[in-house]
């Protein structure tokens, strides 16, 4: 098959790291069209040797030439490009979070789904080679899990009314991050302002509590420290519960995510995509590492996984104070599955599969978020019922 010519509408920084080169790397796609309002984005896209650059979005989608759209804006501007896309029958790969309002969100759905048109929504964390293992493992334990002989139980334990809910997963998402490595568009729209990234940054952790629940959320319960660390769970219909911590006042020395899906007398562990680990789970292996991408230090915490990680970032750390230049402090990168989830997109427009993440599985992300946002405003539980369009 011939390669899919691709438009990028938004040019920023995301974009250049990540989708951009992403189509320079994969074989079955074409980097046609570049378009940004801002002409230094233009311009540092223009290294990526597109055939065409514009600022005008509706030139961009409704080229003849143009197959596909990936849509890299903020989440403020995302309803007009698939629009325009919607109606030229073009498939899109867009940014999360899917908008930056429940509105917004509900419209792009509508678009898509009369639409009928491939879409995909960058939950990249779906295609990171780790949690896609992790989920897999996690959910066929649930589905059957084998009984541990050295599971230690105290006499008595079948007297507490546990019921059904013996078994019911729980899933924790901790976030370690550094607020100083936001950007100013990050807090200029109000949700933002008011409760910081809990839309924005925190979609990813409610779309995977989700996926690895697999499982209906039903009510948010949010606590926070004014924009910059928030707690919150989530409870599911089922009886599964999700605890999300986002802390922003962190050290990027230290790894980002650290995910433990526990149910069913078993537990995986995910460890910044670099490191699984299982337990109580017959069958798995108890610590698998996955491949860093760009590492510049490759004689260094040749071991792998998350010792190996830290002991690189330590090094790359010490480069970047020694030239006062933080961006070398990084390297040996987790694969996040952003260029996974673009082969997997490619995939899906062609037929050959289903749909990476759906635009109704975002929405879902997105109301949790908002739910979590009005939780931490009111000082009360939110359900979901009460996020609507």
């Amino acid at each position: 098959m011939k390669p899919l010519n691709f438009a990028v509408v938004g040019c920023g920084m995301l974009a250049r790291q990540t989708h951009l080169p992403n189509l320079a790397a994969l074989e079955d796609t074409t980097l046609h069209t570049c378009c940004d309002i801002d002409e230094p984005n233009l311009t540092a896209a223009e290294a990526f040797g597109p055939t065409k650059l514009t600022r005008d979005f509706r030139e961009a989608v409704n080229d003849p030439a143009v197959d596909a759209v990936i849509l890299a804006t903020t989440e403020t501007f995302r309803v007009p490009v698939v629009e325009a896309a919607a109606q030229a029958g073009k498939p899109v790969y867009t940014e999360k979070p899917l908008a930056d309002t429940l509105a917004a969100a509900l419209e792009i759905q509508r678009l898509v789904e009369t639409s009928g048109i491939p879409f995909c929504v960058g939950h990249n964390r779906r295609c990171s080679p780790a949690m896609a293992s992790a989920r897999e493992t996690f959910v066929s334990h649930l589905r059957n899990p084998a009984p541990n002989p050295w599971r230690y139980q105290r006499e008595g334990w079948e007297k507490i009314p546990a019921g059904s809910n013996d078994g019911a997963p729980v899933v924790s998402i901790r976030i370690n991050d550094d607020w100083r490595s936001w950007k100013s568009v990050h807090t200029e729209n109000e949700l933002n302002r008011s409760a910081g990234l809990i839309l924005s940054e925190g979609t990813h952790f409610a779309d995977l509590a989700t996926w690895f629940l697999d499982d209906e959320p039903v009510s948010v319960t949010c606590v926070g420290q004014g924009i910059l660390n928030h707690a919150f769970t989530v409870k599911y219909r089922g009886g599964g519960l999700a605890s999300i911590v986002m802390a922003s006042t962190g050290s990027m020395a230290y790894p980002k995510e650290l995910l433990e899906a526990i149910g069913g007398a078993g537990i995986v562990a995910v460890d910044h995509m670099l490191e699984v680990r299982t337990a109580g789970i017959a069958g798995a292996p108890p610590v698998t590492r996955y491949p860093m991408l760009t590492d510049r230090h490759p004689a260094v915490g040749t071991e792998g996984g998350l010792h190996g990680w830290l002991e690189k970032r330590r090094v790359a750390c010490e480069e970047a104070a020694e030239a006062n230049d933080p961006m070398l402090q990084f390297t040996a990168e987790p694969d996040k599955g952003h260029q996974r989830m673009l082969r997997e997109f490619i995939r899906e427009i062609r037929g050959e599969r289903g749909p990476v993440c759906t635009v109704e599985s975002a929405v879902m992300a997105a109301r949790v978020c908002l739910a979590a946002a009005r939780s931490l405003q009111l000082g009360r539980t939110v359900e979901l019922s009460e996020i609507a369009g």
